[in-house]
């Protein structure tokens, strides 16, 4: 059973200029551009902040569903991606873009079994990538942009909590390798797995259901 989990910021930290920087407003690009990717047409939002990217996807014209712990924030439902209020397979998409780090470690084999449940096809999550980047973006006439990115884990710091983040992939314990085990041991096969020099702190995993599940 995975512990209690609350509010753990204010509902109007996400319309801060702060919060709002261009990091931020990529972030919102690559999760849209994900999805559409993905395909389907019904699309649950786990955690949807300013509802930037739920807002986009229905004006597009996908239905979708919106799930945030936080009852100010006025999601369609309200609860925890460690047990979603859902029926089984109901969705083609579930997104949770910096959500499962907002619970312990010991819980995301949780989280994840219950992104796969509600799910028929695949899933979005991202999450916090603690290390140093290393990255060049380049846009020459006649040819496409091209980009390269590296990034040094901080795997010598030991992770804190801070009230928000109960682990980030890079630090101590919590490598990149064993974070996608624990997604394949959770039902899920990895499609793919990036990070981008215009948001390099957001590691994006795109997901779908292995074959058995279909």
């Amino acid at each position: 059973m995975s512990r209690n989990y609350g509010k753990q910021v204010a509902c109007d930290h996400y319309f801060q200029r702060s919060y709002l920087n261009a990091d931020r407003w990529s972030s919102y690009w690559y999760q849209i551009d994900a999805v559409l990717q993905l395909g389907g047409r019904s699309i649950l939002e786990i955690g949807i902040g300013n509802r930037v990217v739920c807002d986009t996807l229905a004006k597009i014209g996908l239905s979708v569903t919106t799930l945030d712990i936080e009852p100010g924030l006025h999601p369609d439902a309200v609860g925890s991606v460690t047990m979603l209020p859902f029926a089984a397979k109901i969705f083609d998409v579930v997104v949770a873009a910096e959500i499962l780090e907002h619970i312990a470690w010991e819980d995301l084999t949780l989280a994840l079994a219950e992104i796969r449940r509600v799910t028929r096809r695949a899933a979005l999550i991202s999450v916090p990538n603690a290390g140093y980047t290393f990255a060049c973006d380049w846009k020459l006439p006649l040819i496409p942009r091209q980009r390269w990115i590296w990034r040094l884990p901080r795997f010598w710091r030991r992770h804190r909590f801070d009230g928000e983040h109960y682990w980030e992939l890079g630090k101590r314990g919590f490598t990149l390798n064993l974070f996608i085990r624990i997604i394949q041991q959770s039902g899920f096969r990895l499609l793919g797995h990036e990070l981008w020099p215009d948001d390099p702190v957001h590691h994006y995993f795109l997901l779908e259901l292995d074959e058995s599940d279909v």
